[in-house]
């Protein structure tokens, strides 16, 4: 840690200036008086590190938990620490616009009424996404309760769904570990993520866009303020964008240029997003703007200011991920795999000594996996990796070739004593997932995760060890967030009946067939369902008789979704056929076991 210039106190200038006041206390709390958001809960950050968090990442922490209202430039602000993004306010001719919303609708509306205190009570009168990831629209229906423009970049709502309500479930648990959602907060337990604190847990909605942004260069003006956008797909999200204010002269990096590595996979799970086009982004925003911009903020951390500063901290970012993109394939194409790859990577010094490119929610390791991923799958190209036993088949194995349970926790414990928790961790997963009872194992299992939380400079690296001890100590504590629920009414009809096709249990539906036709009144959608070899698939409505036809409404339809069954359905046909159809959807697990089988 030694090489690290903790004596720089520049990131701890930017984060402090233009601060307005901070929200007292910093709790938001929902209309049942549940705390969704506690930032109170890390005035702990103000002490002295102690020997359970990384140094750097306990800086890193210090700084994304202040909290408050900001003024970036006259006429531009943003509220910083009510959530795990930034929600920035732009001041128009009549009104406000907000750039990224929040989490929950109760933190979204907490920020605004921050901001209303200080700078009166300005209407909203647009509201723009930076991109698809529910940190930075979840909360809308917190700031607008009337229509106004909403811009997103193209692709927005597509990508919105497929990540929060297709694999939703997945990624909500997984979640749970990235964000140390159930862990207490404190230096034995979450102390951040590196992007911001935690995440909020309050109401999540999607008011979908009317406004897209579908090129470079598209300059749109609202509510007075011009607006000239740059698209970036594929970059830290699939739909995403950066835009600059000519009259402010300042720069919105959404999330593609933070003060900290960013995930080129998300641990939680998501789509592998392309590094060497992330690079060239950037590369094409300091042309862009680089000479006409005074600031550069984003929807996470602290803004920069002043051109040189700005040029470098983007040639920076821009190397980090053109640099972890080419070695890796470098390497790739020399015969290594990603593992071995991580294992040896090395950032250049420039690189591995500046503060924002750091892995406080990235890493060099799991991201140099994610570009292997990119290229070359989950195959390292080993026959002996194309058919291996699945993980609880693979551990009884192993636990036996070791000799039994008590042996391997024997060897696990010597490996422990001898400092190498990596191998140790291995060891005992096997004998967890052959005896998940076995009080011994588990138990060192979770003593040598949490001294790997103890040690990590990456956020969501502890989170996920001491999220694992504490599971393995206590068992799995329900989920406290949920996000698809409060995203689906704002489902297309497709959207809403694929939620339902990725429900069908396949092998108990693959002798049935049903046809459905759906007839959506309010949007004028007419659309067939078969249920065909155990798949739900949609065509357009055909001369071949359904087995049911249900007029209704999009309402209604969601209501059927979520397994209501509102009684004013008009339904034409066999009514069985419904019921036999929602009957082999599954509901998903919320809570499924991650550290045991």
């Amino acid at each position: 840690m030694s090489e690290l210039p903790f004596a720089d106190r520049t990131d701890f200038e930017d984060a402090d200036r233009g601060f307005i006041a901070a929200l007292e206390p910093g709790v938001v709390q929902d209309e049942r008086g549940r705390a969704v958001w506690n930032n109170d809960a890390y005035a702990f950050l103000a002490g002295d590190c102690p020997e359970t968090v990384h140094p750097s990442l306990w800086r890193q922490s210090q700084l994304c938990a202040k909290q408050g209202l900001y003024e970036v430039v006259p006429g531009i602000y943003q509220v910083r620490g009510l959530d795990l993004s930034n929600m920035t306010l732009v001041e128009g001719d009549r009104g406000v616009i907000v750039i990224d919303p929040l989490i929950s609708t109760e933190t979204a509306a907490a920020a605004l009424a921050l901001y209303r205190a200080h700078r009166g009570d300005r209407p909203v009168t647009a509201v723009i996404y930076t991109h698809s990831h529910v940190d930075h629209f979840g909360g809308v229906a917190g700031v607008v309760s009337e229509p106004v423009p909403i811009l997103a970049p193209a692709g927005f709502t597509e990508h919105a769904v497929s990540e929060n309500v297709y694999a939703g479930t997945a990624m909500t648990r997984r979640g749970n570990y990235m964000y140390g959602m159930v862990l207490k907060k404190g230096p034995t337990g979450q102390v951040g993520t590196g992007l911001g604190q935690t995440t909020s847990v309050g109401t999540v909605s999607l008011i979908p866009p009317t406004v897209d942004i579908t090129r470079t260069g598209q300059e749109e003006t609202v509510d007075g303020v011009r607006i000239r956008f740059q698209l970036t797909p594929g970059t830290e999200a699939p739909a995403e964008m950066n835009f600059h204010f000519p009259e402010h002269r300042a720069l919105c990096l959404a999330e593609n240029a933070t003060h900290n590595m960013h995930n080129v996979l998300t641990l939680r799970g998501a789509q592998v997003r392309d590094a060497r086009n992330w690079s060239r982004y950037l590369t094409e925003a300091l042309a862009l703007f680089g000479s006409d911009a005074e600031v550069a903020f984003a929807s996470h951390h602290w803004p920069t200011w002043g051109r040189e500063r700005i040029a470098q901290h983007l040639t920076e970012q821009r190397d980090l991920y053109a640099y972890l993109h080419d070695q890796t394939l470098r390497l790739i194409n020399r015969g290594w795999t990603g593992t071995e790859i991580a294992e040896r990577f090395e950032l250049p010094t420039a690189l591995e000594s500046a503060w924002h490119a750091r892995g406080y929610y990235g890493s060099v390791s799991h991201n140099v996996k994610a570009v292997y991923q990119r290229y070359m799958g989950w195959f390292d190209g080993n026959p002996a990796s194309l058919w291996e036993h699945p993980p609880v088949e693979s551990a009884k194995r192993y636990v036996d070739c070791l000799g039994g349970v008590d042996r391997v926790v024997e060897k696990a414990a010597e490996y422990a004593s001898a400092g190498d928790l990596r191998f140790a961790a291995q060891l005992l997963k096997h004998a967890v997932f052959a005896e998940p009872d076995h009080a011994a194992a588990k138990d060192l299992l979770a003593d040598t995760y949490q001294q790997l939380g103890f040690g990590a400079e990456n956020g969501p690296w502890r989170n996920f060890y001491l999220t694992g001890a504490q599971e393995l100590r206590n068992g799995v504590t329900p989920n406290p967030i949920s996000i698809s629920g409060g995203i689906l009414a704002a489902l297309t009809v497709e959207q809403l009946l694929d939620s339902v096709a990725i429900r069908i249990d396949g092998p108990r539906a693959a002798g049935t067939r049903l046809v459905l036709d759906w007839h959506v009144t309010d949007v004028d959608e007419h659309v067939r369902t078969t249920l065909s070899n155990g798949a739900l698939v949609q065509e357009p409505v055909g001369t071949e008789p359904a087995d049911l036809v249900l007029t209704l409404t999009k309402p209604q339809l969601l209501a059927l979704v979520t397994g209501q069954r509102p009684a004013d359905v008009d339904q034409q046909g066999d009514r069985e056929a419904l019921t036999a159809l929602l009957d082999f959807a599954d509901d998903p697990d919320p809570d499924f076991p991650i550290v045991t089988p």
